[in-house]
């Protein structure tokens, strides 16, 4: 038997369509003017971004536009994100210092899980470890014999302190239990030339910044810091075929918005992402340059970043890295 309708049923049937109605406008009209990528680093994410914008354009109808925001380890651009209006309009693609600089630097003005909502990961490139020609070992189990023969005289350079590449050395040195020297440089490819030029020993660049250099025999690659071998590499093992497995050191990419953004604008985003990052083309620009394109669901991405988080904060408490 059917219920009778009162005056309270449809008041409340109407005050609920009513708040459902601006929610489904939005969903419908997105987007009704240009998209801009907030891009907070330089290097493999610059790559990734327009990449992304170039490609998922012609999907939502509208321009997706690059908004290059680099500048104090990313936090320029993580901030600026944080503060943007919640419509859609202004999307961020973060990477891994987005989690490492909070654990660094808690008195930052942003959280990871509070003040962004996560679209999908869409890319990962993995670190190499890259030594000059003359640096006598051939494998990673030959770099920690010779670190430990010679202590505190074998040198490598990063990015600036609390970089990626810095925290990969320092993860080095305490899982090999060795006396390195650490050399900062602005950035992980000025480090790389101070690897290739002999003024430090070695450096723990992405896989694509060294591939053209080892194949002209200008740096010598000891190890993949990935759980599998890489495309680009293909005769390089990994670290952890070397007895090394907690050496993994993995950039990655994930689009996220500014907390809350329309569900339903979300999901869209992700819709036409994931296109993309699935598309024959894409994946193989990434295996040429030894990524790998993904592609997960919002609440993958969640459960992602909250690992790398929980990951990293571990590593930098066990190695004892501090931020300067």
């Amino acid at each position: 038997m059917s219920r009778p309708i009162t005056l309270r049923s449809l008041l409340c049937a109407v005050l609920g369509a009513a708040a459902m109605a601006p929610l489904a406008a939005t969903a419908q009209s997105y987007p009704s003017k240009p998209v801009r990528i907030i891009l907070p680093y330089l290097g493999g994410a610059d790559f990734v971004g327009r990449l992304l914008a170039a490609k998922i354009t012609p999907g939502l109808g509208q321009q997706v536009i690059v908004d290059p925001r680099p500048g104090a380890g990313g936090n320029i651009g993580h901030e600026a994100a944080a503060k943007a209006a919640p419509d859609g309009y202004t999307l961020m693609l973060a990477s891994t210092p987005f989690v490492l600089n909070p654990i660094l630097n808690p008195k930052l003005r942003y959280d990871v899980a509070r003040d962004y909502a996560p679209i999908a990961q869409i890319a990962t490139l993995p670190n190499v470890l890259a030594v000059h020609p003359s640096v006598p070992a051939k494998s990673l189990r030959d770099l920690v014999q010779l670190a430990r023969r010679n202590p505190g005289k074998l040198a490598y350079g990063s990015g600036t302190t609390g970089s990626t590449s810095h925290l990969a050395g320092e993860l080095f040195k305490s899982l090999s239990k060795t006396n390195i020297l650490f050399v900062p440089y602005k950035g992980a490819s000025f480090a790389l030339v101070g690897a290739m030029s002999g003024e430090v020993d070695f450096t723990m660049p992405a896989a694509s910044a060294v591939q053209s250099y080892a194949k002209a025999n200008r740096m010598r690659v000891l190890a993949v810091l990935d759980t599998k071998r890489n495309s680009a590499l293909p005769d390089v093992p990994t670290a952890a075929e070397a007895g090394m497995p907690q050496l993994l050191i993995v950039n990655w990419y994930v689009l996220t918005a500014p907390a809350n953004t329309p569900q339903a604008i979300i999901q869209q985003l992700n819709v036409e992402t994931a296109k993309v990052m699935q598309a024959p083309d894409t994946r193989s620009q990434f295996a040429n340059m030894g990524g790998e394109a993904t592609g997960t669901t919002p609440e993958e991405a969640v459960a992602f970043l909250r690992a790398e988080t929980e990951r990293w904060s571990k590593v930098i408490r066990d190695a004892g890295i501090k931020a300067e």
